[in-house]
């Protein structure tokens, strides 16, 4: 596994659902974060997603470098 420089969760408002952003050197992928389709979901679930959604496409991610922005 690769690993991934650090991540964002953040709240896509047109699209009514959390979206994480792994930053892997110049190269982001951005992935839906599935079964949280609530803007008040906690931060520890956003980064536990966060870190298996990174797993899931290959990549290893330090959780404390997960941030949640809550805007």
């Amino acid at each position: 596994m690769l690993r991934a420089n650090s991540a964002k969760v953040h709240w896509d408002e047109h699209k009514k659902h959390w979206t994480v952003e792994i930053q892997f050197g110049a190269e982001v992928i951005k992935r839906p974060v599935p079964d949280h389709h609530e803007k008040s979901a906690a931060a520890d679930e956003l980064k536990t997603q966060a870190v298996a959604i990174g797993r899931d496409e290959g990549y290893e991610l330090d959780p404390a470098k997960v941030v949640v922005e809550n805007s």
